[in-house]
Protein backbone atom coordinates (compact mmCIF):
# COMPACT_ATOMS: atom_id res chain seq x y z
CA UNK A 1 0.00 0.00 0.00
CA UNK A 2 1.08 3.53 -0.55
CA UNK A 3 -0.52 6.57 0.96
CA UNK A 4 1.08 9.98 0.88
CA UNK A 5 4.33 8.29 1.86
CA UNK A 6 6.04 4.94 1.24
CA UNK A 7 4.86 1.58 0.00
CA UNK A 8 3.63 -1.61 1.65
CA UNK A 9 3.37 -4.67 -0.55
CA UNK A 10 0.78 -7.25 -0.67
CA UNK A 11 -14.25 17.69 -2.61
CA UNK A 12 -16.53 16.29 -2.26
CA UNK A 13 -17.84 17.60 -5.58
CA UNK A 14 -16.80 15.31 -8.39
CA UNK A 15 -14.65 17.01 -10.95
CA UNK A 16 -12.60 15.86 -13.92
CA UNK A 17 -14.88 12.90 -14.68
CA UNK A 18 -15.01 13.45 -18.42
CA UNK A 19 -14.75 10.10 -20.16
CA UNK A 20 -14.88 8.06 -16.96
CA UNK A 21 -13.80 4.49 -17.29
CA UNK A 22 -17.23 3.31 -16.17
CA UNK A 23 -18.17 -0.28 -16.70
CA UNK A 24 -21.63 -1.48 -15.84
CA UNK A 25 -23.89 -4.41 -16.48
CA UNK A 26 -27.03 -5.94 -15.09
CA UNK A 27 -26.31 -8.24 -12.16
CA UNK A 28 -27.85 -10.03 -9.19
CA UNK A 29 -29.89 -12.67 -10.99
CA UNK A 30 -32.46 -14.15 -8.58
CA UNK A 31 -32.07 -17.85 -7.79
CA UNK A 32 -35.26 -18.06 -5.81
CA UNK A 33 -38.07 -16.11 -7.43
CA UNK A 34 -40.39 -16.33 -4.44
CA UNK A 35 -37.77 -14.97 -2.03
CA UNK A 36 -36.46 -12.37 -4.42
CA UNK A 37 -39.75 -11.11 -5.74
CA UNK A 38 -38.79 -7.57 -4.82
CA UNK A 39 -35.60 -7.59 -6.87
CA UNK A 40 -35.59 -4.83 -9.44
CA UNK A 41 -32.11 -5.55 -10.67
CA UNK A 42 -28.56 -4.45 -10.05
CA UNK A 43 -25.94 -2.48 -11.85
CA UNK A 44 -22.35 -3.60 -11.44
CA UNK A 45 -19.47 -1.17 -11.51
CA UNK A 46 -16.16 -2.91 -12.10
CA UNK A 47 -14.08 -4.68 -14.70
CA UNK A 48 -17.06 -5.63 -16.87
CA UNK A 49 -18.60 -4.74 -20.21
CA UNK A 50 -20.45 -1.39 -20.32
CA UNK A 51 -24.15 -0.77 -20.65
CA UNK A 52 -25.86 2.50 -21.46
CA UNK A 53 -24.91 4.20 -18.18
CA UNK A 54 -21.36 4.40 -19.47
CA UNK A 55 -22.74 6.88 -22.01
CA UNK A 56 -24.86 8.74 -19.47
CA UNK A 57 -22.21 9.33 -16.79
CA UNK A 58 -19.38 11.14 -18.52
CA UNK A 59 -19.10 14.63 -17.02
CA UNK A 60 -18.86 16.35 -13.65
CA UNK A 61 -22.35 17.74 -14.28
CA UNK A 62 -23.68 14.18 -14.53
CA UNK A 63 -21.85 13.19 -11.35
CA UNK A 64 -23.12 16.14 -9.36
CA UNK A 65 -26.74 15.86 -10.52
CA UNK A 66 -27.35 12.09 -10.55
CA UNK A 67 -26.84 9.77 -7.60
CA UNK A 68 -25.86 6.76 -9.70
CA UNK A 69 -23.30 8.77 -11.67
CA UNK A 70 -21.95 10.30 -8.47
CA UNK A 71 -21.50 6.89 -6.86
CA UNK A 72 -19.79 5.59 -9.99
CA UNK A 73 -17.39 8.51 -9.70
CA UNK A 74 -16.65 7.64 -6.07
CA UNK A 75 -16.10 3.99 -6.97
CA UNK A 76 -13.67 4.91 -9.72
CA UNK A 77 -11.79 7.25 -7.40
CA UNK A 78 -11.61 4.65 -4.62
CA UNK A 79 -10.32 1.95 -6.93
CA UNK A 80 -7.88 4.31 -8.64
CA UNK A 81 -6.37 5.11 -5.25
CA UNK A 82 -6.06 1.52 -4.04
CA UNK A 83 -4.58 0.47 -7.38
CA UNK A 84 -1.67 2.80 -6.63
CA UNK A 85 -1.51 1.79 -2.96
CA UNK A 86 -1.55 -2.02 -3.21
CA UNK A 87 0.61 -4.06 -5.52
CA UNK A 88 -1.57 -6.37 -7.56
CA UNK A 89 -4.81 -4.70 -6.48
CA UNK A 90 -7.78 -6.53 -8.04
CA UNK A 91 -10.76 -4.43 -9.09
CA UNK A 92 -13.96 -5.22 -7.22
CA UNK A 93 -17.40 -4.62 -8.77
CA UNK A 94 -20.14 -2.70 -7.00
CA UNK A 95 -23.68 -3.97 -7.51
CA UNK A 96 -26.66 -1.67 -6.91
CA UNK A 97 -29.81 -3.51 -5.94
CA UNK A 98 -33.28 -2.91 -4.59
CA UNK A 99 -35.23 -5.25 -2.35
CA UNK A 100 -33.15 -8.43 -2.37
CA UNK A 101 -30.37 -10.11 -4.28
CA UNK A 102 -28.54 -13.41 -4.64
CA UNK A 103 -24.80 -13.16 -3.89
CA UNK A 104 -21.78 -15.35 -3.37
CA UNK A 105 -22.55 -15.07 0.34
CA UNK A 106 -26.14 -16.24 -0.11
CA UNK A 107 -29.36 -14.32 -0.45
CA UNK A 108 -29.55 -10.86 1.05
CA UNK A 109 -32.15 -8.15 1.42
CA UNK A 110 -31.86 -4.41 1.75
CA UNK A 111 -32.47 -4.88 5.49
CA UNK A 112 -28.81 -5.80 5.95
CA UNK A 113 -27.56 -2.53 4.49
CA UNK A 114 -24.51 -2.20 2.24
CA UNK A 115 -22.04 -5.08 2.51
CA UNK A 116 -18.96 -6.68 1.01
CA UNK A 117 -19.05 -10.36 0.04
CA UNK A 118 -15.54 -11.94 0.08
CA UNK A 119 -16.42 -15.08 -1.95
CA UNK A 120 -17.45 -13.03 -5.00
CA UNK A 121 -15.35 -9.96 -4.06
CA UNK A 122 -18.32 -7.68 -4.72
CA UNK A 123 -19.70 -4.66 -2.86
CA UNK A 124 -23.51 -4.64 -2.72
CA UNK A 125 -25.27 -1.31 -2.26
CA UNK A 126 -28.99 -0.72 -1.85
CA UNK A 127 -29.35 2.92 -2.91
CA UNK A 128 -32.34 3.26 -0.57
CA UNK A 129 -29.99 2.83 2.39
CA UNK A 130 -28.84 6.42 2.09
CA UNK A 131 -32.39 7.65 2.59
CA UNK A 132 -32.80 5.25 5.51
CA UNK A 133 -29.78 6.76 7.22
CA UNK A 134 -31.52 10.12 7.22
CA UNK A 135 -35.15 9.17 7.81
CA UNK A 136 -34.68 6.41 10.39
CA UNK A 137 -31.33 7.11 12.00
CA UNK A 138 -31.13 10.88 11.78
CA UNK A 139 -28.03 11.25 9.66
CA UNK A 140 -27.32 14.60 8.08
CA UNK A 141 -26.80 12.90 4.73
CA UNK A 142 -25.14 14.45 1.73
CA UNK A 143 -22.94 13.22 -1.11
CA UNK A 144 -19.87 12.58 1.01
CA UNK A 145 -21.88 10.55 3.48
CA UNK A 146 -22.50 8.23 0.54
CA UNK A 147 -18.80 8.30 -0.31
CA UNK A 148 -17.90 7.21 3.22
CA UNK A 149 -20.27 4.23 3.12
CA UNK A 150 -18.91 3.05 -0.23
CA UNK A 151 -15.28 3.61 0.77
CA UNK A 152 -15.87 1.63 3.97
CA UNK A 153 -17.08 -1.38 1.98
CA UNK A 154 -14.11 -1.11 -0.34
CA UNK A 155 -12.02 -1.05 2.81
CA UNK A 156 -13.25 -4.59 3.42
CA UNK A 157 -12.10 -5.54 -0.08
CA UNK A 158 -8.66 -4.20 0.76
CA UNK A 159 -8.69 -6.27 3.96
CA UNK A 160 -9.64 -9.33 1.94
CA UNK A 161 -6.74 -8.81 -0.45
CA UNK A 162 -4.35 -8.35 2.46
CA UNK A 163 -5.57 -11.51 4.18
CA UNK A 164 -7.04 -9.69 7.16
CA UNK A 165 -10.42 -11.38 6.72
CA UNK A 166 -8.88 -14.87 6.66
CA UNK A 167 -9.45 -15.37 10.37
CA UNK A 168 -13.11 -14.46 10.01
CA UNK A 169 -15.15 -11.56 11.29
CA UNK A 170 -15.72 -13.25 14.62
CA UNK A 171 -16.87 -12.41 18.10
CA UNK A 172 -18.87 -9.58 19.60
CA UNK A 173 -18.07 -6.88 22.08
CA UNK A 174 -16.33 -3.52 22.16
CA UNK A 175 -12.84 -5.08 21.84
CA UNK A 176 -13.80 -7.97 19.53
CA UNK A 177 -12.11 -8.89 16.28
CA UNK A 178 -15.33 -8.04 14.45
CA UNK A 179 -15.24 -4.47 15.78
CA UNK A 180 -11.53 -4.11 14.98
CA UNK A 181 -12.16 -5.20 11.38
CA UNK A 182 -14.97 -2.68 10.96
CA UNK A 183 -12.97 0.16 12.48
CA UNK A 184 -10.05 -0.58 10.20
CA UNK A 185 -12.41 -0.37 7.22
CA UNK A 186 -13.52 3.03 8.55
CA UNK A 187 -9.87 4.04 8.73
CA UNK A 188 -9.24 2.82 5.18
CA UNK A 189 -12.21 4.94 4.07
CA UNK A 190 -10.51 7.93 5.66
CA UNK A 191 -7.21 7.09 3.95
CA UNK A 192 -8.94 7.16 0.58
CA UNK A 193 -10.65 10.46 1.43
CA UNK A 194 -7.29 11.94 2.33
CA UNK A 195 -5.90 10.96 -1.06
CA UNK A 196 -9.04 11.29 -3.19
CA UNK A 197 -8.13 14.56 -4.86
CA UNK A 198 -4.93 13.00 -6.21
CA UNK A 199 -6.96 10.41 -8.12
CA UNK A 200 -8.28 13.16 -10.38
CA UNK A 201 -11.94 12.37 -9.74
CA UNK A 202 -12.71 14.78 -6.90
CA UNK A 203 -12.26 18.44 -6.20
CA UNK A 204 -10.62 19.38 -2.87
CA UNK A 205 -12.80 18.41 0.06
CA UNK A 206 -14.47 21.12 2.11
CA UNK A 207 -14.98 21.04 5.87
CA UNK A 208 -18.72 20.52 5.30
CA UNK A 209 -18.09 17.47 3.13
CA UNK A 210 -15.76 15.91 5.69
CA UNK A 211 -18.41 16.62 8.31
CA UNK A 212 -20.96 14.66 6.23
CA UNK A 213 -18.73 11.58 6.34
CA UNK A 214 -18.00 11.90 10.06
CA UNK A 215 -21.70 12.35 10.78
CA UNK A 216 -22.52 9.22 8.78
CA UNK A 217 -19.85 7.26 10.66
CA UNK A 218 -21.42 8.30 13.95
CA UNK A 219 -24.90 7.42 12.74
CA UNK A 220 -23.97 3.77 12.15
CA UNK A 221 -22.27 3.28 15.52
CA UNK A 222 -23.53 0.28 17.48
CA UNK A 223 -24.37 2.35 20.54
CA UNK A 224 -26.47 4.85 18.60
CA UNK A 225 -28.32 2.15 16.67
CA UNK A 226 -29.00 0.15 19.85
CA UNK A 227 -30.24 3.21 21.70
CA UNK A 228 -32.66 3.99 18.88
CA UNK A 229 -33.86 0.45 18.23
CA UNK A 230 -33.89 -1.15 21.68
CA UNK A 231 -33.66 1.75 24.11
CA UNK A 232 -30.44 0.56 25.74
CA UNK A 233 -26.79 0.07 24.88
CA UNK A 234 -25.20 -3.37 25.26
CA UNK A 235 -21.47 -3.14 24.40
CA UNK A 236 -21.00 -6.89 24.77
CA UNK A 237 -23.03 -7.39 21.58
CA UNK A 238 -21.24 -4.79 19.45
CA UNK A 239 -19.98 -5.85 16.02
CA UNK A 240 -19.03 -2.51 14.42
CA UNK A 241 -17.94 -0.17 17.19
CA UNK A 242 -19.36 2.88 18.87
CA UNK A 243 -20.20 6.13 17.12
CA UNK A 244 -17.17 7.80 18.69
CA UNK A 245 -14.86 4.95 17.63
CA UNK A 246 -16.09 4.96 14.06
CA UNK A 247 -15.67 8.71 13.77
CA UNK A 248 -12.25 8.54 15.41
CA UNK A 249 -10.85 5.90 13.07
CA UNK A 250 -12.20 7.61 9.94
CA UNK A 251 -10.41 10.73 11.12
CA UNK A 252 -7.21 8.76 11.82
CA UNK A 253 -7.16 7.57 8.22
CA UNK A 254 -8.09 10.97 6.83
CA UNK A 255 -5.40 12.81 8.78
CA UNK A 256 -2.73 10.14 8.32
CA UNK A 257 -3.39 9.55 4.62
CA UNK A 258 -1.67 6.17 4.82
CA UNK A 259 -2.98 2.69 5.57
CA UNK A 260 -0.04 2.17 7.93
CA UNK A 261 -1.91 4.36 10.40
CA UNK A 262 -4.87 1.96 10.46
CA UNK A 263 -3.68 -0.65 12.96
CA UNK A 264 -6.84 -1.35 14.93
CA UNK A 265 -5.58 -4.75 16.10
CA UNK A 266 -2.88 -3.63 18.54
CA UNK A 267 -3.83 -2.47 21.99
CA UNK A 268 -7.08 -1.12 23.33
CA UNK A 269 -9.54 0.61 21.05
Amino acid sequence: MRGRGGTIAVGGGLGGIAVLVIVLLLGGSPQDASTLAGLLGGQTVGDQQPNDLSQECQTDVDANSREDCRIIGYVNSIQAYWETAIEGYALAPTTFFTGAISTGCGQASSAVGPFYCPPDTTIYIDLGFFDTLQTEFGAEGGPFAEAYIIAHEYGHHVQNLLGTLTGGNTGTGAESRAVRIELQADCFAGVWAGNAVETGFLNPLTADQVAQAIDAAGTVGDDRIQEQTQGQVTPETWTHGSSAQRQQWFRVGLDGGDANSCDTFSGDL
